[in-house]
């Protein structure tokens, strides 16, 4: 099936604005609404639509790995995360938080393993949607 010429060209700036607001929903999630899983749901849709207007070989071309390669990357990630804490002799999966250029005055910029966990989360859902719907819409 080819697509239109609006199509393909609309896709192009929706794809963009698609995996622009995935990664603020991502950022924005341990301290708000969304997070890893829903960000990683609207950045699939970003590449399902790209798939839809230009095929599926231009969508594994744009991801530029596997997917299942992305959701295994995140899988490991995530448990790095949830490991962490108990390297500080912590309860695995508890919130470590560095802050970067803390000061007395100035509390820095917190880092913790609560997002580095949610960027995991991300790249699972994202790899494993794509998996799923990819290898569907290439066996019809």
């Amino acid at each position: 099936m080819k697509s239109s010429l609006i199509v393909r060209a609309a896709t192009r700036l929706l794809v963009g604005l698609l995996l622009m607001f995935s990664l603020w929903m991502l950022l924005r999630g341990h301290n708000e609404p969304g997070g890893g899983f829903i960000g990683g749901l609207i950045g699939a849709t970003g590449f399902i639509l790209y798939a839809i207007a230009h095929g599926c070989r231009a969508a594994r071309e744009a991801l530029r790995l596997e997917p299942q390669t992305i959701a295994m990357v995140g899988l490991g990630i995530a448990l790095i995360a949830g490991v962490s804490a108990f390297l500080f002799g912590d309860a695995l999966f508890k919130g470590q938080w560095l802050f970067l250029g803390a000061t007395e005055t100035d509390k820095g910029l917190p880092l913790s393993t609560v997002l580095v966990f949610d960027i995991g989360v991300y790249l699972v859902v994202l790899g494993s949607v794509l998996t799923l719907v990819l290898a569907l819409e290439e066996e019809v």
